[in-house]
């Protein structure tokens, strides 16, 4: 019986993998991140600050604009190396061969007549300087030298190969030695192409036309090309360069080409076909540069193949030049053609461009970044968290007087549970997580093949322990100078990198304490950490303090049963004040009622039982006695941190000030608080 189904052959394509390294480890966005962050901070928006980041690169990995200098030195090299004299020098070797052999054998000859010498010897002397006038007059001589015919024979070999070089890449050497029948079968390919371009210009064409011209021709195309489309692009890719290197030539060599191609193969129907293919190709694809050129003045000449080919290339480096700027509208590092630049720089270059691609892909992919409700890349509180993580590990380590000592980490003052978990570190002595601990250990059981059912071994590795933390709950308001003075003098980013450090602190281990930032220029604002991180600095005159500690004041009251603590970092007099009405007053140097504005609203916060620490920056002998007079009517602290210590500066008064007992004083270091690096940085 006959079978009725028939079974659908499945042909399986294999081709260069091009996924990348699969073994490779995800790409680390850690330093991508924090330098985003400085940049945010400074000023820039995400999406620019990414840019800016791509461009530079990392430590270890080449950017954008690395790339960018190796293409623009490709592109010098090749302009400064080459000439387009190399077909023309070709040429004049060949035929002062001929013509030498040809002289040669005149003069041997002994049976030749002498008046047909004479003649002939005045036929060769009589040849013009042009190389191209002197080929075309020589198509008629009677060659006496075999060797001579046969150097002229290679000049229009040379001329055909080389001008189906220019459209048809490798065709020079395929042809070399070509047969009668090698080229009829090339006249046959070209009258069939055009054929095939004219239908579909005339919107006739079809996909069997293309088969079937394939089936045909299809050695001519090592490309294979699955469609029309794909081959039109790619030649007139070719034919668009080609173009260009004759624009690039001077007036007398293109003449001396043009009077030359009509000798190729001896017959003006390639050349013929050649124009009609060209013609053809910048009919259907006008949008390529058929108009450009380059000056070329090295030592090494390019034939017309050759130079195609390296027209080719600079047609490369010129789109690469423009992908790697990135500047135009909506780019991505997904533009990039990886292989180009393979071909232009090396497989090196591929993979670092590689890396950005997968770094910009885990940025806006990865949670880092998202687009906000104006269109525009914003950080997420991912990122934030992250970012802040960063900067706490920083402080810590400025707070770290003992380098080489284990962290200790330590209970709160009655050992208050505070949710977390975290893996058993030596020197612990929190309590065991043990629902956590005996799902690690079954986990890791069965992922190596064992049956947790038959039993389980704990090891260190699988025990978490409990976090805990004081009891104590603070109330804390971190007042933040905005005024110009801080962006016009350097104060703006570690400002905000302190006021991150302070709220990923107190969100990560401390999430009982209530944090409140207030940004004080000419007004005063609450500020969430993501407005505060993306605040640009503006001409601001004025100094509000007093605003700002009504609004420390309210949030103090708000959590009557918490420890308040005052925190301000500034770098000049308060020199406006809040009207009874809402309306601000500026004066410089500081009105008496300004400054009595601010020092009642700063007494209030003693009343309410705040803790005051300021953090004076710069070095006006007026600000620190001011600021001295106002610590010490509230019996608070100051501080004067270099820029790079302002993080720890805080940080540190803060964990200070909810220490069991009275509040620890400054002492001008940190590394003997809470056993030298914080318990507080977490993972």
């Amino acid at each position: 019986m006959a079978n009725r189904h028939t079974s659908k052959q499945v042909r399986s394509r294999y081709g260069r993998y091009d996924g990348g390294d699969p073994l490779a480890p995800p790409v680390d966005i850690s330093e991508a991140l924090d330098a985003i962050g400085q940049d945010v901070m400074a000023g820039y928006s995400p999406e620019r600050a990414m840019r800016e980041f791509l461009r530079r690169g990392g430590r270890e990995q080449r950017g954008l604009d690395d790339l960018a200098r190796q293409v623009a030195e490709r592109r010098r090299e090749l302009l400064q190396r080459h000439n387009l004299d190399g077909t023309l020098d070709e040429i004049r070797e060949l035929l002062d061969r001929a013509v030498l052999e040809e002289r040669k054998q005149l003069a041997r000859d002994v049976e030749l007549d002498d008046g047909d010498r004479a003649f002939r010897e005045l036929q060769l002397d009589g040849l013009p300087p042009n190389v191209a006038a002197a080929v075309s007059e020589l198509s008629s001589y009677d060659w006496q030298s075999r060797e001579a015919r046969g150097a002229y024979e290679q000049i229009k070999d040379l001329l055909g190969r080389e001008l189906l070089d220019q459209r048809f890449a490798g065709m020079k050497q395929a042809l070399e030695n070509a047969t009668d029948e090698d080229r009829a079968a090339i006249n046959e390919m070209l009258t069939d192409l055009n054929g095939l371009l004219e239908k579909r210009a005339m919107g006739a064409d079809s996909q069997e036309d293309f088969d079937e011209f394939m089936a045909k021709h299809g050695d001519f195309f090592p490309e294979n090309p699955q469609n029309l489309d794909e081959l039109l692009d790619a030649m007139a890719a070719r034919a668009a360069a080609a173009q260009r290197m004759l624009n690039s030539m001077s007036a007398e060599q293109r003449a001396e080409l043009m009077q030359l191609s009509q000798q190729a193969f001896g017959s003006p129907q390639l050349m013929e076909s050649l124009s009609q293919l060209d013609a053809n190709l910048q009919m259907l694809r006008p949008g390529e540069d058929w108009s450009g050129s380059e000056r070329m003045d090295g030592e090494e000449g390019l034939g017309l193949g050759d130079g195609t080919g390296v027209f080719q290339d600079l047609a490369d480096l010129d789109q690469l030049s423009e992908q790697l700027s990135q500047s135009y509208g909506g780019a991505r590092m997904d533009d990039l053609d990886l292989d180009a630049l393979a071909r232009q720089l090396g497989d090196e270059a591929r993979v670092d461009a590689r890396t950005l691609q997968e770094l910009e892909r885990a940025l806006r992919d990865g949670g880092t970044l998202r687009r906000g409700s104006d269109g525009n890349l914003q950080l997420t509180p991912k990122a934030m968290r992250q970012l802040g993580k960063a900067l706490l590990r920083d402080v810590a380590e400025k707070m770290s007087g003992r380098q080489g000592q284990r962290e200790l980490r330590r209970a709160g003052a009655a050992g208050e549970l505070s949710g977390a978990t975290r893996q058993w570190e030596f020197g612990d002595t929190e309590p065991w997580h043990v629902p956590r601990t005996i799902t690690n250990a079954v986990v890791r059981t069965a992922g190596e093949g064992l049956d947790p059912r038959a039993g389980v071994r704990l090891t260190i590795d699988d025990i978490e322990v409990q976090e805990t933390e004081a009891r104590t709950q603070a109330c804390v308001a971190l007042l933040v100078d905005t005024s110009f003075s801080m962006a016009m003098d350097g104060r703006w980013v570690p400002m905000k990198r302190t006021a991150l450090a302070l709220h990923t602190l107190i969100r990560s281990r401390f999430r009982g304490d209530a944090l409140q930032l207030i940004g004080f220029g000419r007004h005063a604002e609450v500020m969430d950490i993501e407005q505060l991180t993306a605040l640009d600095a503006m001409w601001d005159k004025g100094t509000n303090l007093h605003h700002a500690l009504l609004l420390a004041n309210r949030h103090f009251r708000k959590h009557p049963n918490a420890q308040p603590v005052l925190l301000i970092v500034t770098d000049g007099e308060p020199t406006s004040h809040l009207e009874p009405d809402g309306d601000v007053y500026f004066s410089y140097p500081p009105h008496p009622l300004t400054v009595a504005y601010a020092v009642r609203e700063l007494d209030n916060a003693r009343r309410l039982g705040a803790q005051t620490t300021f953090f004076r920056l710069g070095d006006d002998p007026g600000l620190a006695r001011f600021i001295e007079s106002m610590a010490a009517r509230v019996e608070g602290r100051v501080v004067a941190p270099e820029l790079d210590d302002l993080g720890a500066a805080v940080v540190g008064s803060y964990l200070g000030s909810r220490a069991p007992g009275d509040a620890m004083p400054y002492r001008g270091g940190y590394g003997d608080w809470f056993g030298g690096r914080g318990f507080w940085v977490g993972d």
